[in-house]
Order: C-alpha cells, then structure tokens, then sequence
C-alpha cells in the first residue's frame, strides 16, 4: 500500500515539474502550493525530485556547451575583428545623429507649432459645432424674452409657443451647458411674466370697456331702432304693393375686431350710411380677451382665468346697474343707463359666441336675471318720480327699444313689456294731472255764455271741433248762439288730445288692436270719471260760480253727455276695431255728466236758497206796529223780481230742473218765513206786524200763481206756501172755534196749523207785563172775549202736551 502511494507521489510530481517546464512562470505559483498542500513530507520528496532535474538539465547545458564551444570562441574572435569598424561606425553615427538633430531641431519647433495650431483648429471646429447647437436655443430665447419686452406688439402667444420649442428642442440638445440651465430656470418665471403682462392688458381692456360701455350700447340700440324703423316702413310699403330691400340686419352677427384699439372712431368719417351698417360687436377689439384666455390655456390655468374674468365682470354689472340719483329728470339720463346695459350684454353674448366656454348661456342667463330685476326695481322707482307724460312717454319708447335690442341678441325681455304697463299706468297718471290742468284753465277763461256765430265759416268752425247738430238752430238766420258755451268744443278736442296721448304710449308694445283699444277705453274713462268730474265738482263748488253760470253748466255737461257716443266712434276708428267686438269697453262719460249735472242742479238750489237767505236778512219789520202799510215789504218785492228775473234763464233747463229749482225755492222761501216769526227771539208781534206779514205771504201766492216756470199742474207751486196762509188766516180772521172744533179733521180748514207752531205764536201776541197787553182793549170792550183767549190758550197747550205724550 505504502509503495502504491509512492509511485504515485512520484508520478504526480513528475507531472508537477513538466508543467513548471512547460507553463509561464506567472501561473507557478498555483502549481507550487498544490504540492504543500498535499501530503506532509511531499514537498521534501518534490524539492529532491527538483534538484535530481536541475543537475540532468545542468549536465545536458553542459554537454551543449561542449559541443559549441569552438564555435563560440570563433565567434568571439569575430566579434573582437569588428570592434574597431563598430566603434568607427558608432563615431559616424553619433556625428550623422548630432548633425541630424541640428537640422532637425527647427523642423522639430515648426511641426510643434503645427500640432498647435491643428489642436486649436480642432477646438474651434467642436466649439463652433456646439455653439450651432446652442444657436438656435439662444434665439429662441431671446425672441421670447424681446416677444415679452415689446408688449405693444402682442406677442405674448407667439413668446410661449417659442419657449415652448426651447424648452423642449433647443435645451435638451446641449442641455449639458450652465447657461442652458439658467435659461431653464428661467423659463417659469418669463411664463409668470406673459400671465402678468396678458392680465395686465384684460385689465386695461375691462376698464376701457367698462367706459365705453354706453358708447357699445348707444350703436347697438341706434340699429336695433333703425331696424324697427326699416321694418314698419317694409311693412307700410308691403301694404301698398312695393318692397324695399333691407341695407342692414340687427341680427347678424359680426365677431371682427379692429386691430389699432378697442373704439373704432366712427367720428371721424362724413358718411354716415357706412356709420348705420356697423354692428356693436365691430366697435369692439376683443384680441386682449382672446390673446389672455389663449394664454392661460397653453398655461394650464384657463379656470383661474374664467373665474376672474366672470367676477370682473360681475362687478362690472353691479356698477352699470347703478342708476344716478337724479336720472329720472332727463330722458338723458333714462338713455346713458340703457346704454350701459345694452353695451354690457352686447360684450357678454360675443364673447359667449366668440369663446368656447369662457363665458356659458347659464352664466349669462343669470347675470342677465339679476340685471333684469335691478332694472325693473330702477325703473319701477323712478319711474313713479316723473310727472311729465312727455318724458315718461320717452322712457316708455327707451325701453320698448332697449327691449327689442336686447331681445335681438336672444336675452328674455317680457318683465319688460310687463313692466311696460305700470309705466302706462304712470303715464296715464301723468296726462290725467295735465289734462286736469288744461280743463281747470278752460273752466276759468269761459265766459258761461251760449256760443255766439256770425257766419256760416263760424258756424263750421265750431261744428267741426264739436259734433253739434240741432235743426231748428240750423234754420235760424245769422247771427246766432249756439246753447253751449265755448268750454264744451275745448273740452271735446282736449278728450281727443288725450286719446291721441295716450294711444302713443299703447304704440309698439307688441298688443293687439283689441287690447290697444281697450287700453284707450279705459284710460279715457278714467279721464272723464274722475279727472274731468274732478274738475267739474271743483267748478260747480267755486264761490263765484252763481246761477247763471251753473244753468250753463248743466247746458254744457248736457251737450258733452250726447257727444260721447262720438267718443266712441272715434276710439274704434283710430283703432280699427269693430264696436260689436266682444267685451269691448264702454265709456263712463254718462254717468260722469249726470253727476256733474245732479251736482250742478244741487249747487243751484242752494245757491238760490243762499240768495232768498240774503234777502230775507234785509227785512226790517216793525213787529210792534200798530196796523200795517198796505203794501209788501220793499225786500220781499226785491226777492220776488229777482226770483221771476232767475227762473227766466232757467227755461234754457230741463224742464224738471227749473221746476224742482222753483218749487224748492220757494219751500225755502215760506220756511224762512215761517222760522222768522217763530225765532225765540222775537219776543212779541203785534197783529199790525201779522197784517203786514200777511201783506208779504200774499205776494209770495202771486209769485208762485204766476207760472214763473211753466209746467206746474194747478195750484201745485201756491202749496208750498200752504202751511204760511193757514196760520196767517187763523190768526187774522181768529177762527179759534173752528180750528179746536176741526182739529185733527181730514177735512179740517186749518189742517197744516200746528198746535205748537199756533201756541208759540199766540204767546209772542200777549204782553206778560199786562202794561201794554194788546188784549186789554178786549178785556174793556169785552171780558168774555179775553176769557175766550184764556181758554184758547189752555187747550192750545193741553193739544201740543197730547202730541208730546
């Protein structure tokens, strides 16, 4: 066993130093660990394995040299021959090499200035290489930063795009460049300032909108009424078989903007037919809200943009809605604030049809909603402050335009021509206070006396202002009166006026002639039931008014009452409406007169019965007097001519009116009379003063026998006086015995006596004092007949005691 293993260690060892023979000495050291880290004592066995081949290999070197050895030496003997010619040849190379280096050390200076100059000229060569590929970035970065410095050239959009391509082309390509970074760097903060140079112009363009405004408006509502005119005309010369071709349309909309500024001068051209064919929207440069919302867009920030804009321009309505505290003085000021508005939403719907999306139809449906009832609410307000029709009239016709415009560019507009008709009633309101100062300067420049006409143009004159038509005038020769008085055509033609008046506010609201004329019905209505009868209530009450003056008053409503049917027709003719139209609305002119006329004849019966007062105040009796004068009272005579002189001009009346005017006259007249002989106090009559007063109720039962007013039956007017003439007679014939005997008799003489009306009499007849008792001449003549007069007296009192109980 133990010989098997030294063979083998023996093998291995031979093949160990083969490959040390045959291997690279870098790869021994490998193979020489190997051996120690075989068997313990194998490196000593291997060290004299190696010193056995060291000397076989020592004993073959020698073996060669042995054999080469002559040769060697004769090489040597050689080598020593050729020394000298070696070191002759070493002197003439080293003199050729000094000679060579001595003409070469120039060659040598000129070829390291060569390799000089080829190294620079490749530098310059990879720099200009490179500064071609910063070339284009470094353009583009100063084209957008001279983009951003020359604002007024607006180029802010082209300036992002650029920026754009250096940020993504330029840079990336020498990206590994300082100043490319800085450039990089710098790019946000030149972004920001685009955003805040672009939003600086949205500003300035918001505030030069916000002051043209009015001017936008004014030409967008100027078409809106040319068009309103075009059309009435087109259709006017339709009706009469011709067409005219429109030159413009308030329709169509025109989105360019002018390049120079945001107003066109249209100032500066004479050729106001190119001025009339301009839409607003032309009037407008839009390019800051274009160039901004692009900007913001290619930002990424388009919300922060929209947002500001619509809060901008919210404010912006707050401020146009804000009407001047003085605006409702001048249509002036009505017109600046519709102008405003009108502009404001001209601005909106293009740029609500110019943009996509900067502005929504919800958006500005409600801006429009908002403004809509601020408007109302303005209008509404000052509105109710105008009391010219003529300037409401202008406002009516502002609105109806500023309705129409804003309508044409697709904003609701019926809370306006809602609001149309409390501005008409305002404006009714208004012409009712005119019209009633127009009748009260008519009422107090009338003479209250009959029309006088000359000649037949006169005549014509006054028939074509008044419908009058009465045949046996006509037959009458010139000259002659016509029964009214010169109020009663004034009047009519200012009814007419008023119709005129108020039918040109009832224009353009978009109504049918049916409502139109209701409109005017009704209004007229209003004229004549209380302004007119306003004015006629306030005349007939007017202290210098007398009798004369209200019989032509009563003449004159008489003639205004036929002459409304007139009224009528003339309404249905200026409207074209058929009078059978269902519910169509009838004047109130009937009734208006009839009051008046009713007041009037009210006015006239206590006008009268004031004037039998002033009378009456003058009688001066002598209630004492022994016996009386024989004839009436000179106050009572006075009263009765002016009583007959009256009723003479009452014949122009109605035949009722005069006779009610005169029987309540002279009821009044005999209850005067009678309160004058029961006043408490007048203390004693004498029977002188009774005959005396008889004397006077006489010429009263003339008076009213005479027929001052014809058409009074029998004795009808003498009844007034009924109640005078029995207590008169009872006293003057002293007829006690009857009257007791028959009191309370339908058939009694003396029925209209009453017992306390006879007693209080009686006891004004009787002296207390019995000094001067008028009666003592019977107590001397005649006991029984004072005895008498006592018991008259008793049974007077137990009568009105019985009619008490």
């Amino acid at each position: 066993m133990a010989d098997s293993e030294t063979l083998e260690c023996i093998t291995e060892h031979e093949r160990i130093l083969q490959e040390i023979e045959s291997t690279d000495t870098a790869c021994v050291g490998p193979t020489l660990r190997s051996i120690y880290d075989d068997q313990p004592n194998a490196h000593k066995r291997f060290m004299e394995k190696l010193d056995a081949r060291i000397r076989n290999h020592d004993r073959e070197i020698e073996k060669m040299c042995n054999f080469h050895h002559q040769g060697f030496v004769d090489a040597i003997t050689e080598l020593l021959k050729v020394r000298a010619d070696a070191e002759k040849l070493m002197g003439q190379v080293t003199d050729t090499n000094r000679r060579l280096q001595d003409a070469g050390r120039e060659v040598t200076a000129q070829t390291e200035e060569v390799i000089r100059c080829r190294v620079q000229q490749r530098n310059m060569a990879t720099t200009v290489e490179k500064l071609q590929l910063c070339i284009p970035g470094t353009n583009a970065a100063s084209a957008s930063v001279r983009k951003i410095l020359l604002f007024s050239f607006e180029q802010y959009y082209a300036a992002l795009k650029t920026m754009e391509q250096l940020e993504k082309v330029y840079i990336p390509r020498v990206s590994q460049y300082r100043f490319c970074q800085i450039m990089a760097e710098n790019l946000p903060r030149l972004r920001e300032e685009i955003k805040d140079i672009s939003m600086s112009d949205l500003k300035d363009f918001l505030e030069s909108i916000r002051k043209h405004s009015d001017k936008v408006g004014e030409t967008a509502m100027r078409q809106a009424q040319q068009h309103r005119t075009f059309n009435s005309a087109v259709a006017k010369q339709a009706s009469m078989g011709h067409y005219i071709k429109p030159v413009y349309s308030l329709n169509e909309r025109t989105h360019a903007h002018t390049p120079n500024g945001l107003l066109m001068d249209d100032d500066t051209g004479d050729d106001e037919a190119d001025e009339e064919i301009l839409t607003a929207q032309d009037l407008v440069d839009f390019s800051p809200v274009y160039r901004c919302l692009h900007i913001y867009t290619v930002l990424g920030d388009r919300e922060t943009f929209e947002n500001y804009y619509r809060k901008q321009r919210k404010k912006q309505a707050r401020l146009v809605l804000q009407p001047q505290a003085n605006m409702h003085e001048t249509v002036e000021g009505y017109r600046r604030y519709f102008n405003q508005i009108v502009g404001f939403f001209v601005v909106e719907d293009h740029i609500l049809h110019a943009t996509q999306g900067l502005v929504t139809r919800a958006y500005t449906d409600e801006l429009w909603n908002m403004a809509l009832s601020k408007i109302i609410a303005v209008l509404r307000t000052h509105s109710s402050y105008c009391d010219d029709p003529d300037l409401v009239l202008e406002l009516k016709n502002l609105i109806v335009i500023f309705a129409d415009t804003l309508q044409g560019f697709g904003f609701p507009v019926n809370r306006l021509f809602d609001l149309l008709f409390e501005v008409r009633d305002q404006y009714n309101e208004t012409l009712l206070k005119k019209w009633a100062l127009v009748f009260r300067e008519i009422f107090e420049l009338d003479n209250y006396s009959p029309i006088p006409v000359e000649t037949e143009e006169e005549y014509k004159l006054v028939v074509s202002r008044f419908p009058f038509h009465d045949a046996e005038i006509e037959k009458q020769d010139f000259p002659k009166k016509l029964p009214m008085s010169q109020s009663v055509p004034q009047i009519y033609t200012q009814v007419k006026e008023f119709i005129y008046a108020s039918l040109k506010f009832s224009e353009s609201l978009h109504r049918s002639s049916t409502e139109i004329d209701d409109m005017l019905r009704k209004s007229t209505n209003l004229l004549l039931t209380r302004t007119l009868s306003s004015c006629l209530q306030n005349l007939i009450k007017k202290p210098h008014i007398g009798l004369t003056e209200l019989v032509q008053i009563i003449i004159n409503t008489t003639h205004l009452e036929q002459a409304c049917r007139y009224l009528e027709e003339f309404i249905t003719n200026i409207t074209n409406v058929s009078p059978e139209t269902v519910h169509t609305t009838r004047l109130y002119g009937l009734s208006t007169f009839k009051d008046a006329r009713h007041a009037a004849e009210g006015e006239i019966y206590t006008k009268l019965n004031q004037k039998i007062d002033e009378f009456i105040q003058l009688a001066d009796y002598e209630w004492g007097m022994a016996e009386s004068d024989g004839r009436a009272s000179g106050y009572l005579m006075d009263l009765i001519n002016f009583l007959r002189s009256t009723f003479q001009v009452f014949t122009h009346l109605p035949g009722k009116v005069a006779q009610t005017a005169c029987m309540s006259a002279c009821k009044h007249l005999s209850t005067s009379l009678m309160q004058m002989l029961l006043d408490t106090e007048l203390k004693q009559i004498s029977m002188g003063a009774i005959q005396q007063f008889n004397l006077d109720v006489i010429q009263c039962e003339l008076f009213a026998s005479s027929e001052p007013v014809p058409g009074f039956q029998g004795d009808t007017l003498q009844l007034a006086f009924i109640d005078l003439r029995q207590l008169l007679d009872l006293f003057m014939v002293w007829d006690w015995s009857t009257y007791l005997a028959d009191y309370g008799q339908p058939t009694s003489k003396y029925l209209r006596v009453n017992p306390a009306t006879a007693l209080a009499l009686l006891e004004k007849m009787k002296d207390t004092s019995k000094k001067n008792n008028i009666f003592s001449q019977f107590r001397k003549n005649d006991r029984d007949k004072q005895k008498l007069i006592e018991t008259v007296v008793k049974q007077l009192r137990s009568l009105v005691n019985g009619m008490s109980s």
